[in-house]
């Protein structure tokens, strides 16, 4: 549609605003009492449901990953280890799965995880010894300590 001129455009501004005031009212449809009917009401309604609901996408995704944590804390401490060590093994042994799969693996593939979770144990264990030593001071290195003959 073309206008020639302003003032027939102004007055033909209705139609627009009744869809506008339509697609408000979509949206508070499920709301109780006049706030799904009242327009006045709706606007600030949905406006706040809007940020209510953007908030919860973000809070969302903090909430499934401390859900993970929890599951995987639980399913190591049944393999006698801790969270923390679990995790730190596992990316000093190249395992590159995040949280949710290895959730996922503690629920639906017990053997699978219990596999992981005794490759970090080995792995903690290796890391042990080698910081323990064989009780030996390496080749090359001086100490302070006097031996008499």
């Amino acid at each position: 549609m073309v206008f020639l001129s302003l003032s027939r455009w102004v007055r033909s501004r209705g139609p627009d605003r009744y869809w506008k005031v339509q697609e408000l009212l979509k949206h508070a449809r499920h709301f109780r009492g006049r706030k799904n009917r009242c327009y006045s009401l709706a606007v600030r309604a949905v406006r706040r449901a809007f940020v209510y609901s953007t908030k919860a996408r973000k809070a969302k995704k903090h909430i499934m990953r401390s859900l993970w944590i929890s599951r995987l804390a639980a399913a190591t401490r049944e393999h006698g280890m801790k969270y923390p060590a679990l995790i730190c093994n596992l990316v000093k042994c190249q395992v590159a799965l995040n949280r949710k799969v290895l959730s996922d693996l503690s629920i639906y593939e017990p053997k699978t995880f219990k596999s992981l979770a005794a490759l970090a144990k080995r792995r903690r264990e290796e890391g042990f010894l080698s910081a323990l030593g064989d009780g030996k001071e390496p080749e090359g290195i001086f100490s302070r300590v006097v031996h008499y003959n």
